[in-house]
């Protein structure tokens, strides 16, 4: 998932599927995700009109910094910086676009969205 030049977001399955490419596009992260699940429907029921079998396919999806902070937007930028240590005006400049992270940068960041994420998978009410 990508935020691109124009200020639209694109998504694509980076691997090689039989006869077919798969992507989509959007105005947010949400938007693209959802027109690539539609392609792939599409493209599903097209195949078995055919006669031709379709494979099912397990989606993993890797973000840019603006994607990432758009799908997941109820994360909050600053608290995420101050967990990975970055400053928080410096993030918001990653998350809009302004300056691009450098790979150590992207890599604290990634070990703070894992910490959260380990906590939320532990908590229950």
């Amino acid at each position: 998932m990508e935020k691109a030049k124009d200020g639209y977001y694109f998504c694509y399955v980076e691997e090689d599927l039989p006869g077919f490419g798969l992507s989509g596009f959007g105005e947010t992260a949400k938007a693209a995700k959802e027109d690539m699940m539609k392609a792939y429907q599409e493209i599903k029921e097209m195949q078995e009109e055919e006669g031709e079998e379709m494979p099912e396919l397990e989606f993993f999806y890797k973000y840019d910094m603006q994607s990432f902070f758009d799908y997941f937007s109820f994360l909050n930028v600053t608290k995420v910086a101050e967990l990975a240590g970055i400053n928080p005006s410096l993030m918001r400049q990653y998350t809009s676009g302004v300056t691009n992270a450098r790979q150590k940068q992207y890599d604290r960041i990634r070990v703070a969205v894992e910490r959260i994420s380990k906590e939320l998978s532990a908590a229950t009410f």
